[in-house]
């Protein structure tokens, strides 16, 4: 089962919500090349917020992530400009799961 796992809250600044999720959906092929990336997922929770739920095979892959290029833009200043506060990341573990590769 996988058990490493990221979650990501990020909230946009009025206005530039669109900015926001234009960044978020550029990001999936960096995604793609991770190899200790299994699945990413973003997700809109509301107008201005959103989140990104990530799973990996184990801790090096969740470090390797943290250090990439997706984390590198998402905490850029010009990234960081879009939003009204810094996001906020959390490393999870997933405790139970159905699905392929769960």
């Amino acid at each position: 089962m996988v058990r490493f796992s990221l979650w990501a809250e990020i909230q946009a600044k009025p206005g530039k919500e669109a900015e926001v999720e234009a960044f978020l959906k550029s990001a999936q092929p960096l995604a793609e090349q991770e190899e200790g990336t299994l699945t990413w997922y973003v997700v809109r929770m509301g107008p201005g917020f959103f989140g990104i739920f990530d799973t990996f095979a184990d801790e090096a892959g969740r470090d390797a992530h943290l250090n990439g290029e997706i984390a590198k833009a998402l905490f850029s200043g010009e990234t960081k400009a879009l939003l009204a506060k810094d996001p906020q990341v959390h490393k999870i573990d997933v405790i139970a799961a159905k699905g392929p590769g769960a």
